[in-house]
């Protein structure tokens, strides 16, 4: 299973994501860090804690770093790629408007599975724009996105966010969820796929209050 240092994440990187919550598209990427704890593997649980009434999936693609990456170009950022992974950052979506920022609602425990492995590409002629992320849960796909839909690409990403922070090999960059963000409940089963990736599976049940 990936074991991050760092999890970044980006908001509103599919414009009728943004739309669908009733925000605007962003002028420049939006950032947020997800804990390493939060990361679970495929086939564990998706545990929804008693502080929230209102938990989502969000199936995104994932780029894994090969290499470190510092204050790089697009051209640098895309050769320090290391492989595409699922990931479903899964939000407090009653919290996240709470809170004006992320951090609770989307850094419980098991908020950030990951997997069912990295398919290692070569980043100098694997075409990133091919890239989809499918979201069924109970077999019903509830979203479907392209990476050449994206807001900002994913060399676009690594290069703006190599110029805030040092990106280290085994680093996670989760790259925006598309349209269809909806409700995950006790008893579920949520899948994201990358295909030729693989079906990051988790089932879901409820934390029983202390």
């Amino acid at each position: 299973m990936v074991r991050p240092g760092k999890i970044v994440c980006v908001g509103r990187n599919y414009a009728e994501h943004a739309r669908e919550l009733g925000n605007p598209v962003p002028e420049r990427p939006l950032l947020f860090l997800k804990p390493p704890s939060a990361v679970i593997g495929h086939g564990e649980a998706i545990v929804i804690p008693p502080q929230t009434q209102r938990v989502e999936h969000e199936a995104e693609i994932g780029v894994v770093l090969g290499r470190s990456l510092r204050r790089a170009d697009e051209v640098v950022a895309r050769a320090a790629i290391g492989g595409v992974t699922c990931v479903n950052d899964v939000t407090a979506r009653d919290l996240q408007k709470a809170d004006g920022q992320w951090t609770r609602a989307k850094g419980f425990d098991t908020f950030c599975p990951i997997g069912p492995r990295v398919m290692s590409i070569d980043p100098s002629t694997f075409d990133l724009s091919t890239l989809q992320v499918i979201c069924r849960v109970n077999g019903a796909v509830r979203q479907n996105g392209r990476a050449a839909n994206m807001v900002f690409s994913i060399p676009v990403l690594l290069a703006y966010i190599s110029q805030v922070m040092t990106l280290d090999p085994d680093d996670l960059v989760v790259t925006g969820t598309p349209e269809g963000v909806g409700p995950l409940v006790a008893g579920d089963v949520v899948e994201v796929e990358v295909p030729g990736v693989g079906v990051l599976r988790n089932p879901v049940t409820a934390q029983v209050p202390l």
